[in-house]
């Protein structure tokens, strides 16, 4: 059986688009990697945020819908975004979010990790948890906190479910994770990759989750290569799972299925990278759209709001 490596990319929704780059740049010290739209909507910026290089399980994305109604958290949703920092940050983390005027859940112990809570300006929350397995990845020199205590990637995320047994079965047949742990209501699910490893449930959730500014819109897996990816939803097929066809996101290829619980699930391909149509260097600098909307880009320029980076 094909099995996915862990979190790809997790894409959520927010607001003003200048306040959502302003805070994970220079609040989170995390990379604009890449600056296009939503290729279904193109009146709408698409922004990823990851490390240097926009690696697979370092990218949280946004579609910055101002018009939208403030989402709320909870069942049939990812609840909580968390990001791997290396063993002994947390208490560097606390006081530069103090300097910033950030709002913190103080730090505790969760399945032997320590966490630090916070939101972002649209009520997302974001969780910081020491990783010891990332302490030996570089972290980016160019962010708001020294490379040694910067963000690797993703630790994992949490989901609200009204019955875990279902997604977690899911999770263990066709994703490649299986359970490690369970506390109280949440049940820990782990791939055994450095980044993006652990997906936790909410087990009988009683919160109604509504879509929104602040909330996930979707969370997608790894595969390795498109074969994979076809394995991956030939299987998901025969389980009955409505899944689409592969779409073309331009730095890798997706398809498409929600899980029982309600929560939308991606399989992505690794490749092939956010430098296909700009170097590392300049990643992030400039507005890159897919050739099929070239021809429109001067009417959505004028369209999108100035961005200051």
């Amino acid at each position: 059986m094909e099995h996915s490596k862990g979190i790809h990319h997790i894409t959520a929704i927010a607001g003003n688009p200048q306040k959502n780059l302003d805070f994970y740049t220079r609040v989170m010290g995390m990379r604009l990697v890449k600056k296009t739209v939503n290729f279904d909507d193109p009146s709408v910026y698409h922004l990823y945020y990851g490390d240097e290089f926009g690696r697979p399980g370092s990218v949280l994305t946004f579609f910055p819908w101002s018009h939208l109604q403030q989402g709320k958290p909870g069942r049939g949703q990812v609840v909580a975004v968390s990001f791997a920092v290396p063993e002994g940050a947390i208490e560097v983390w606390g006081n530069h979010l103090d300097q910033q005027d950030i709002d913190v859940i103080e730090p505790f112990t969760r399945f032997g990790k320590k966490v630090l809570g916070l939101q972002d300006p649209n009520g997302l929350h974001l969780e910081l948890v020491e990783t010891a397995g990332v302490n030996d990845i570089e972290g980016w020199s160019g962010g708001a906190l020294p490379s040694e205590h910067a963000i690797r990637g993703f630790h994992g995320a949490t989901l609200a479910e009204d019955d875990y047994r279902p997604t977690g079965q899911l999770l263990e047949e066709h994703l490649g994770y299986r359970k490690t742990d369970e506390f109280d209501d949440r049940h820990l699910f782990e791939s055994g990759t450095r980044l993006g490893s652990a997906i936790e449930i909410i087990d009988q959730s009683e919160l109604d989750g509504k879509p929104g500014k602040g909330t996930v819109h979707h969370i997608a897996f790894r595969a390795k290569d498109e074969a994979e990816q076809q394995a991956i939803r030939r299987r998901l097929v025969e389980e009955g799972y409505h899944v689409t066809e592969q779409k073309d996101r331009r730095y890798f290829k997706s398809v498409y299925f929600y899980e029982s619980g309600g929560v939308l699930f991606e399989v992505a391909t690794e490749g092939p990278g956010f430098d296909r149509d700009e170097p590392v260097e300049q990643l992030g600098e400039t507005l890159k759209l897919p050739g099929w909307l070239e021809n429109r880009r001067a009417l959505i320029e004028a369209d999108l709001p100035e961005l200051k980076v």
